[in-house]
């Protein structure tokens, strides 16, 4: 049985435990670099993440334990009269608890952050390959309204 899960601003202690998490799984670890030491390349990104106040990298923690994050960036848009939007990207949970809710929870608790910052709309994206996050996604009312484009430079 989970106990109470905890959602904060990630420190840079987390580092290593986030990295892990976005490592563990089919695509993350074709992209993902978890070594000891750790690619000074994650230290760079999270410090740029933690100075931008339109950038929040949260984790879910149980007790001491990371076991969830996801990074929100916060937009604002001239479209929709100015409005701004929220996204969510790199969402993952620790495998010693994956179907056991804390996807869900990571997920509704940025929706609430987002409401809180007076966003509009929450997007994201998932990888065509991730059939099970795609269909995880609709379950909790996300709608494939449009279709994304990327391009790797």
């Amino acid at each position: 049985m989970m106990g109470e899960i905890n959602f904060r601003l990630a420190a840079e202690k987390d580092l290593e435990s986030i990295v892990a998490m976005l490592a563990d799984d089919v695509l993350g670890s074709k992209r993902e670099r978890y070594e000891h030491p750790l690619p000074n390349s994650y230290m760079r990104a999270f410090e740029a993440i933690i100075a931008d106040p339109n950038n929040e990298l949260i984790v879910a923690c149980e007790k001491n334990e990371v076991i969830g994050v996801q990074q929100i960036t916060f937009t604002p848009y001239i479209t929709h009269q100015g409005g701004w939007r929220a996204t969510i990207e790199g969402v993952r949970t620790s495998a010693s608890v994956r179907g056991k809710g804390i996807g869900t929870k990571l997920i509704k608790w940025a929706i609430q952050r987002a409401e809180e910052r007076g966003c509009h709309l929450v997007q994201l994206t998932t990888d065509k390959k991730r059939a099970d996050a795609l269909r995880f996604y609709e379950s909790l009312g996300f709608k494939a309204t449009h279709e994304g484009l990327k391009m790797k430079l």
